[in-house]
Formats: C-alpha cells, sequence, structure tokens
C-alpha cells in the first residue's frame, strides 16, 4: 500500500501534467518563453543563498521545474509548482537528502537558508509555458568556505650543509577549505619559487585530501639545499583560498628556525676581561680569554700556551673559556686556541694566538729611613727605586704638591718650611689602576725661629693704666722648642692653626706704668739655641676719672658702715634717757652705772666704744665722740 503522501504527490504530479498538456493545446498560442537567470551564484557557507529564474514576457500561468545536476549529468528533480499571477499552487517537493529542504518563494525563486558544501552544484529551471513553449536555463552555485589556521612542522633534526641534495624543511598544512587552497613557501620574508619537479636545488611536493565533510585539505612538503647562509634563517608558509567576487583571502603559519650542521670557516681568540688597550693585566688579576669558531654545532676548544716553541695544553672544552686565576708575572706569553672540526675545509685557519703582557709593579725602596732629620740651611738628595713592568713614571710630592719627577728628590738650602712628608709615587700611563707609594718624613734642626703677636690698644693707640692686652708667642724648630714667659701666667704651648710645625703660647695681663717700663719677654729655646722678644707698650695714660670715682665710691662704703655701728649701739643702750644724741655730754642719769669706767665691761663693748686700741673711752677726736 503506497503511503499517503506518495499518493499525494502522485496525484499532484497528474494534475501539472494534465496542466502542462491543456497548456499546450490552447488555442491562439502566444510567443515563445525565454528565461532571465544568474548564470553563476557565489557565497560564503552558512550564507542564505536565493536563486532566481523569472520568464520573460506576459506569461502569467506557467509550470516551473528546479532540477539538481548530480556529477554524472543526469537531473534530479527538486521542485514542480504551478504558478499563476503570484500565487503558487501545487507545489510537489523532492528533497534529494537535503535537511533543511529547498524552497520556493511567491516569485518561483529557489531558496536554501543557509548554503552547504554540499549544495555546490549546477541547478537548471525548466518553464513550461503551453503554447509559449518550454524554456530551461542552467545556474552554478560556488559555496566557498575559509580553511583554518595554517600550521607547520619543520624538520627538527640536524641539517647538514654539506649535502648535495635538497633535504626536507618542513611540511605546512591547511586543512578543511573550499575550493583547494595554495601553499607557497618563504624564506626571510621572499616568496620561493618552488618547481614541484624533484631536482637537487629545491622543489614542493604537493597532496590534496577531500575531507568526508566534502572539504579539501592541502599539505606542502619543501625541501631545499641549504647554505651556511640558512643558519640565521626564518622560514615560513601560507595557505591562499578564494573568496566570493575574486576576492583571496592568506593565512600565515608562525616563523620557524633550522638547526644547521656546518664546517669551521673562522676562529676568533681574545682577552674578555681584565684589559688595556695596549693588553696589559695586572699582576694578581683573573683573566678571561674566549675562542669562538663559526661552525655548529659548538666544536672542541682546545687552549694551550707556548713554550720553546712547543705546545703545552691548558685545557679543552665545548664552552671556548679559558680562566687564568691570579696571574702572575711568569705569566707572560704566547697562548693559543685551537678548533677540534675534522668537517673543516684543509685550507681553514683553525689555530689563532695573542699575547699576555702582566704588569707588575714590586714595593717602593728609599734611601732614607721613615725619618730624616736634616740641620737647618743643609742640602741632601733621597733616591727612590722601583722594579716594575712596564716602565714606571716617578713623581715626587709634599703635602699633595708636585715638587718634582724622577728617581731623585735633592733638598738645598733647607728651611723650616722644607719639613713635612715628601712621597715617592710610581705609576704606569698604560695600566691606570696599577701604582704604588712610599714616603718619610723631613725633620729640619736648628734654633728655634720666633714670631710675636700683641693686642693693640682699643683707643687713640695709647695704652691707659689696667687695660687688659693679651700677647701670643709662636715658634718652631726642632726640637720642638720650649717657650717661657717674664711673667707669670703664660698658657702652656700647643699646635699652632695651619701646621708648618709652629707652637704658640699666650699671656693676658693687665697694662701698667712697670710694665711699659721693664717690658714683658717672651723666649724660645730648644738644644740647638734661644730666641727672645720683649714686648713694650710705649706711653701708659693714667685713669684719672676712674680713680676719683673709685675714692667717692669707698667714701661712701665707710659711711654706711659707720651708720650700722652706730644702730647697733644703740639697740643696746636701749632704754637709757638722753643716749644717742649727738652732741650731747654730761654725767649719766642717776641710779646708773657708768659703763665706760666699769671693770666688768665686756671686751668687744670697749672696743666699739673707743676711737682707738688704746681703750678707755676719750672724748676727742680719735675715737667716736660720747657714748652714744
Amino acid at each position: 500500500m503506497e503511503p499517503p503522501d506518495a499518493l499525494a504527490g502522485a496525484r499532484r504530479a497528474s494534475r501539472l501534467l494534465l496542466l502542462t498538456l491543456l497548456l499546450g493545446t490552447r488555442p491562439g498560442a502566444e510567443a515563445e518563453v525565454h528565461i532571465s537567470v544568474t548564470p553563476l551564484v557565489e557565497v560564503m557557507r552558512g550564507d542564505p543563498v536565493t536563486l532566481d529564474c523569472t520568464p520573460s514576457g506576459a506569461q502569467d500561468h506557467y509550470v516551473m521545474e528546479w532540477f539538481l545536476r548530480d556529477r554524472s549529468g543526469a537531473r534530479l528533480i527538486l521542485i514542480s509548482a504551478e504558478l499563476q499571477g503570484s500565487k503558487v499552487q501545487g507545489m510537489v517537493y523532492h528533497s534529494q537528502g537535503r535537511s533543511p529542504p529547498h524552497q520556493l518563494d511567491s516569485q518561483g525563486r529557489l531558496v536554501m537558508a543557509e548554503a552547504q558544501v554540499g549544495d555546490e552544484r549546477d541547478y537548471v529551471c525548466v518553464v513550461k509555458a503551453g503554447a509559449a513553449g518550454t524554456a530551461e536555463a542552467t545556474l552554478r552555485l560556488r559555496v566557498f568556505v575559509k580553511p583554518e589556521t595554517t600550521e607547520v612542522e619543520p624538520n627538527k633534526g640536524t641539517l647538514s650543509v654539506m649535502e648535495d641534495l635538497a633535504q626536507e624543511i618542513a611540511t605546512c598544512f591547511s586543512r578543511n577549505g573550499n575550493p583547494v587552497p595554495q601553499i607557497t613557501w618563504y624564506r626571510n620574508g621572499q616568496h620561493l619559487e618552488m618547481p614541484a619537479e624533484v631536482n637537487s636545488e629545491g622543489y614542493t611536493v604537493s597532496r590534496t585530501i577531500r575531507e568526508a565533510s566534502g572539504l579539501h585539505s592541502l599539505f606542502s612538503v619543501l625541501y631545499l639545499r641549504l647554505r651556511k647562509a640558512d643558519r640565521d634563517a626564518s622560514f615560513h608558509c601560507a595557505a591562499h583560498y578564494s573568496q566570493p567576487r575574486g576576492r583571496h583571502g592568506r593565512l600565515d603559519s608562525p616563523p620557524f628556525r633550522l638547526t644547521l650542521h656546518y664546517p669551521t670557516e673562522n676562529v676568533q681568540f681574545w682577552r674578555a676581561s681584565p684589559s688595556t688597550t695596549e693588553g696589559w693585566v695586572r699582576e694578581g688579576d683573573t683573566v678571561q680569554l674566549l675562542c669562538r669558531g663559526d661552525g655548529s654545532p659548538n666544536p672542541e676548544y682546545t687552549f694551550f700556551r707556548l713554550q720553546d716553541q712547543q705546545e703545552r695544553v691548558l685545557n679543552t672544552n665545548l664552552d671556548g673559556n679559558l680562566t687564568l686565576e691570579g696571574v702572575h708575572r711568569g705569566q707572560s706569553g704566547t697562548y693559543g686556541c685551537r678548533v677540534e672540526d675534522y668537517d673543516a675545509a684543509e685550507d681553514a685557519e683553525l689555530s689563532q694566538t695573542l699575547e699576555l703582557h702582566v704588569a707588575y709593579l714590586d714595593p717602593l725602596e728609599l734611601s732614607v729611613g721613615e725619618e730624616l732629620s736634616l740641620l737647618l740651611g743643609s742640602s741632601a738628595g733621597v733616591n727612590c727605586s722601583v722594579q716594575g713592568l712596564p716602565t714606571p713614571a716617578l713623581r715626587w710630592t709634599k703635602d699633595s704638591v708636585p715638587v718634582g719627577d724622577g728617581p731623585t728628590l735633592s733638598l738645598s738650602s733647607i728651611t723650616f718650611d722644607s719639613a713635612g712628608t715628601y712621597v715617592c709615587e710610581a705609576s704606569m700611563s698604560t695600566v691606570p689602576l696599577l701604582s704604588r707609594t712610599q714616603s718619610f718624613k723631613l725633620l729640619v734642626q736648628g734654633s728655634p725661629e720666633l714670631k710675636a703677636e700683641e693686642t693693640q690698644p682699643k683707643a687713640e693707640g695709647i695704652w691707659q693704666e689696667g687695660d687688659e692686652v693679651k700677647l701670643i708667642c709662636s715658634a718652631r724648630g726642632y726640637p720642638v722648642p720650649k717657650l717661657s714667659w717674664s711673667q707669670l701666667g703664660g698658657s702652656p704651648a700647643e699646635l699652632a692653626p695651619g701646621g708648618q710645625g709652629w707652637v704658640s703660647s699666650s699671656l693676658i695681663l693687665k697694662v701698667t706704668s712697670a710694665l711699659s717700663r721693664d717690658g714683658v719677654s717672651c723666649e724660645a729655646s730648644n738644644p740647638h739655641g734661644n730666641v727672645r722678644h720683649v714686648f713694650h707698650f710705649g706711653t701708659v695714660a693714667p685713669q684719672t676719672a676712674q680713680a676719683g670715682v673709685a675714692v667717692m665710691a669707698v667714701a661712701i662704703s665707710v659711711g654706711i658702715l659707720l651708720l650700722v655701728i652706730a644702730a647697733f649701739y644703740c639697740m643696746r643702750r636701749k632704754g637709757l634717757p638722753g643716749c644717742c644724741r649727738q652732741g650731747e655730754k654730761g654725767a649719766p642719769p642717776p641710779g646708773e652705772t657708768d659703763l665706760s669706767h666699769s671693770g666688768s665691761e665686756r671686751p668687744e663693748q670697749a672696743g666699739l666704744l673707743t676711737g682707738g686700741a688704746s681703750g678707755g673711752a676719750r672724748g676727742g677726736s680719735g675715737g667716736f665722740g660720747d657714748e652714744c
């Protein structure tokens, strides 16, 4: 039994066939029908697709059929429908396995909601218009798919540049695109024009795979004869794919480098550190020698030293480094490096040498000890001996001031200013950091040298009685002189500011006429002699005004003292009438004893009542007058 859908479709097909026959037998048939189509439609996968088939003329009632042409050329019906005006009637669908199936819009256009890779076919539109005849046209649909990210797998082995044939460099992958992409190769950004034919210089081998999805994948293998210059080259590949309306896209792979094996052609050998411009190193330094060959992989290095035309091997390693710890002068000489590369050409220079110069400077020796003592006015010479390589230069300084060059320092007619510390310095211009010094101290013996300094008067250049003055004496010599004053109070001798061997002492005193007359002397002495200086003050003016003021102050003080004594005495006599009245004379009041004549009075009372040391109370000018 037929399914209901099948029966319904068969009935609709029968009606369309009948309609076609009727249209073909209509009297007064119209002119021949024509169809207008776009022969090529290009879309990206997933885009909506509309295939238009428009009949020409005033055809308002016709049958339209859409066919799919397979790869063998056979037609497969997709949709058949009757169109009258703007209405579509009696559509019959044949999905041909597509999901979702094809659709027909109100204008008879074939519609696909999302383009699939399988939709890339030829489509045939047939219009049957009865007496006007039948017309058909073919449309081609192309569906483009952008391939996945381009990948590359480089050869991870070591490739030899000594090979005479092209070697496999890398494989490039461009997967799942439509149509089939193209792959190109690049070296340092430059396109490599590689043929497909096998040859010794380079070629490519490509293979296309059709995936189950209908998409295409492309594999390309690059073969290339390598050169030494390719050791630093950057390679990559790119996939070129097509897009609708003649546009193109490109996807580049990540860049990669190759590991190459090539023989050594040149060798470099040098001092890394430390080293001066002339190639000297200091004794005691650590020296590093570096050797580098331009072969790959890194060759073996042999370090040696030439002694009596014979090689003495020092070290063999793959690093190309030789370290000499704490070099000494005996290590000066010729050092060499040899690259052990058995693939190198016979005429390649694989050995290099250099000269190592070890600079040294022995301690300096002086012809005198740490101290040199000479008499004032004498002359002498001091020698500075040095041993070093390269030959050092000698310079003499005194208190950091240059005083001469060369090994001998000449000291003539020396003075006390010649005393001080002398330094002999040895240095090398070619080895700036290598230098030594040696010093001695010069002591100048002789009678002391004295200089005096005094404070000037305060006003009008004249000293006045009682003015304070500060006297300073400074002396120098060797042995260090002693300073003494003719007056007491001098300060102990101390080193004077500014150095140069001076010692000083000061004395502070008041100016008097006697000092002006006799003077104040300062004396410096040592075993070689002594020297003396006398300070004079000239005329000393008396201080008259100040003397009168002093006498008045003394008188006032005495008067106040007498008043205090009188008050004390009155207190002792308290209660006696007529007492303490100045100028009164006569006998004491009746019944009161006369204390001035009493034998029992105390000594202190007697002392207070008497005007002198004789004891009894007397009237007159020698005492205080009366008892009161």
